[in-house]
């Protein structure tokens, strides 16, 4: 029997994937997606649990959608995800209410989750590598969508516990994925991001030589597919040849997202992510050297066990240095089981967020100075929406979705800003930018890219 399903998804743009995965296959059987869960028959948290924020929202909105499941006995209540997968057996203890938990690697028993009852738990292995032959429910209607290249990591992070989870490393093969990107546009995807929990090693474990190279150019070769942007790139496997396919192929974005977690070298050790301060330096000259002045996106952790101001500092001026577009800074999380979780020289608190909020800060002044260098330039803009105050924004290929800003357009006179459709590209002139969006007009009026 067709059941209506309310999909709460949580985390990052892999587990968005897992999400559209099993939606596709629930849709592909007969089943609906509703947007309000008291009209719902199935309601699903996908879960995260990467770091103890994300675990606490988790369990929130489970705990949220429990008291909706108590409401009657028509509905069920069924967790996936990261959570489901590392704690699966916890939470159906704890949380009666929950009919069902899906585990990262069991994707494909989802459908047979939203007829169980009692907390049954479905696992399967660590994860659930996606294939072309499988549906998607790409929700998005601006024209971008995520493609997931990879599974697992084969680092050993000392303050990470996603190979505990995720397992280790697994490619794609090419051509799969080709025949996904080519699904993807010809449901009017114009822009795709690959993700990967470790992108710049793609396809060693099939033992393909200089394979994110190679998927680049293949992916070059997609009709209709204007952009791809590479996230989650991992210093320590990113190759001159990665580089070099940027750089060459025509509709690869001049973006690199690499978490670098930390700048001072006895931190870097203790992390287990090699590297030194020095070597970071010479790292980003290298990409510099290799592709111009690209948009460049990091990730640090501050209150690292053992830390110390001297330590921070080194940090924080490397990031000065560094001339980031964009970082994201996270507190330190201890994950249980991980080997920084027995470390000594526990940061406070206190301490970790005044370095956090420090770093943010002064990173504010660098983003707000490399911003200012798109002012008077033309650059080719996804259009994506319009805000609350009916405002039309979009991305150039420097803002990936979610965790970029955005570019705004102004003064409809100059252009067609009021009748634009999302999910098209069009010519615009940065006029302005602040530290974390760009400001544009039109600079044309493309009947290829209106309504009417």
């Amino acid at each position: 029997m067709a059941k209506r399903i309310y999909f709460a998804p949580l985390g990052c743009a892999k587990n968005q994937v897992d999400g559209e995965i099993m939606l596709g296959r629930a849709i592909a059987e007969g089943h609906v997606v509703v947007d309000d869960p008291d009209t719902a028959d199935v309601l699903v948290v996908n879960t995260c649990a990467f770091i103890e924020d994300a675990r606490k929202e988790s369990v929130a909105k489970i705990l949220e959608l429990a008291e909706i499941r108590t409401r009657g006995d028509s509905q069920r209540l069924v967790v996936t995800g990261c959570m489901a997968q590392r704690y699966g057996e916890e939470l159906g203890r704890e949380i009666p209410e929950i009919d069902a938990l899906v585990g990262t690697g069991a994707l494909d028993r989802f459908t047979e989750a939203l007829d169980a009852r009692g907390g049954r738990l479905f696992t399967a292995g660590p994860h659930f590598l996606p294939s072309a032959r499988m549906q998607r429910a790409v929700a998005d209607t601006d024209g971008s969508a995520y493609l997931k290249v990879s599974e697992g990591c084969d680092h050993d992070c000392a303050f990470c516990v996603i190979p505990d989870i995720r397992g280790r490393h697994a490619s794609r093969p090419i051509d799969d994925i080709v025949a996904e990107a080519h699904a993807l546009v010809a449901g009017g995807a114009v822009e795709l991001n690959l993700v990967a929990q470790d992108l710049s090693a793609f396809g060693r474990d099939l033992g393909v030589r200089d394979g994110l190279a190679a998927l680049l150019r293949a992916l070059g070769e997609v009709p209709g597919l204007a952009r791809v942007r590479c996230l989650y790139l991992y210093p320590n496997t990113l190759a001159d040849s990665a580089l070099s396919a940027m750089k060459e192929v025509g509709n690869v974005c001049a973006y690199v997202d690499m978490p670098l977690q930390h700048a001072d070298t006895g931190i870097l050790a203790s992390m287990r992510r090699g590297g030194t301060t020095d070597s970071l330096r010479s790292l980003l000259a290298r990409i510099r050297e290799r592709l111009g002045d690209p948009v460049m996106r990091s990730t640090f952790i501050v209150g690292y066990p053992g830390e110390t101001e001297s330590a921070f500092e080194t940090l924080a001026r490397f990031v000065e240095e560094a001339g980031f577009d964009r970082i994201a800074v996270f507190k330190y999380s201890p994950e249980e089981g991980s080997a920084a979780a027995a470390l000594p020289g526990r940061v406070p608190d206190l301490v970790a967020e005044y370095r956090r909020d420090a770093l943010l800060s002064l990173q504010e002044g660098v983003a707000e100075a490399r911003l200012a260098r798109f002012v008077g330039r033309s650059e080719r803009l996804l259009v994506c929406g319009r805000d609350e105050a009916g405002t039309w924004y979009g991305r150039t290929e420097g803002q990936a979705p979610e965790i970029d800003g955005q570019t705004f357009l102004g003064d409809p006179s100059m252009g067609p800003a009021d009748r634009l459709r999302p999910g098209t590209l069009i010519d615009v002139e940065i006029t302005a930018a602040d530290a974390y969006d760009l400001y544009a007009t039109p600079l044309r009026t493309d009947a290829s890219v209106v309504l009417g």
